[in-house]
């Protein structure tokens, strides 16, 4: 019997239970060999949904606007120059409005606290499509992207190489839940917050997997089944960049690092990439690389999201 999320915000990945997630993936394997088959699925008639983004994207509005629109519905793009939120209308009023004229809320925000002060106050579903806390909606494709390449997600060890950041904690999160080893390696001070390793290790605790955090990046990616990094300097925070990027040169994905892990890798990236930074062509280009795959990812699993949630 399918799971009920109909309603349902996505704030964060800790919403949502192990048989949601698994549900969600289910429909977006439907959902893509559907697209693959030329086989229309506009389960979405006429809905509407609102995109706010306070922060630009290419995937985030390309993936949310074709997907409400091959369900069925349209998307309003809504740049913070568009609303009222920037000549000092509340979020919460802002909820309230947008609730009366939509069916579903998508925001990329800067801080976390927009996106739930959105869903606390909309009575139709928010979604979060990336906060400074949290990237619910790239971690459910990255999980896709992994089940599609290795059948069975249980016992796989993923290695996260980079800022402790929002994208880190989501995986760590998602890894948690679903029983995926998690190892990341960070330099001194770019570390995950202790509370999101604390949570994360308390919920590994009942899945029987590891969380390991630290520097050391041989033990990160020792058989590591993925190989993951991100940017070392997030949109919008430029300040230190050069010292930052000296602090992270070690930790650059690089072709000697692949070597170290299972013979199987496969290397993700949510992507922009600063090529040359935080992996080289090589890599990015190479092989194990899977991104285009996870990038793609991006459309389907946000619509099986969409799908499960607007009412």
């Amino acid at each position: 019997m399918a799971v009920s999320m109909k309603g349902k915000h996505l704030t964060s990945i800790l919403d949502f239970s192990v048989e949601e997630i698994y549900e969600i993936l289910k429909v977006a394997e439907t959902l893509k060999l559907e697209r693959l088959r030329g086989i229309p699925h506009p389960v979405l008639p006429g809905r509407n949904l609102a995109m706010i983004f306070e922060k630009p994207s290419t995937r985030t509005r390309v993936s949310f606007e074709v997907g409400i629109n091959q369900l069925g519905g349209s998307g309003l793009y809504l740049s913070s120059k568009d609303l009222q939120l920037g000549r000092g209308e509340t979020v919460a009023d802002t909820a309230r409005v947008l609730s009366r004229y939509v069916d579903g809320i998508m925001a990329r925000v800067f801080s976390h606290k927009t996106i739930v002060e959105l869903a606390e106050n909309s009575s139709v579903s928010v979604i979060n499509g990336l906060s400074d806390f949290v990237h619910p909606c790239q971690t459910l494709a990255d999980i896709f992207t992994m089940q599609e390449k290795f059948g069975s997600l249980k016992g796989l060890k993923m290695a996260y190489i980079g800022d402790g950041n929002n994208v880190c904690n989501s995986l760590m999160f998602i890894c948690a839940k679903l029983g995926i080893n998690f190892y990341s390696a960070s330099p001194g001070g770019f570390l995950p917050k202790q509370d999101v390793i604390d949570l994360s290790q308390k919920m590994a605790k009942e899945t029987g997997c590891r969380i390991v955090n630290g520097t050391n990046l041989n033990e990160a990616v020792s058989d590591a089944h993925v190989i993951y990094t991100d940017v070392w300097v997030s949109m919008g925070d430029d300040s230190g960049k050069e010292e930052g990027i000296k602090k992270f040169l070690p930790y650059q994905v690089r072709q000697k690092l692949i070597e170290k892990a299972n013979k199987d890798v496969i290397v993700m990236h949510c992507l922009p990439a600063h090529r040359g930074e935080e992996i080289t062509d090589e890599v990015l280009d190479g092989p194990h690389s899977v991104v285009w795959d996870e990038a793609e990812n991006r459309l389907h699993v946000q619509k099986a999201i969409m799908s499960l949630l607007i009412r």
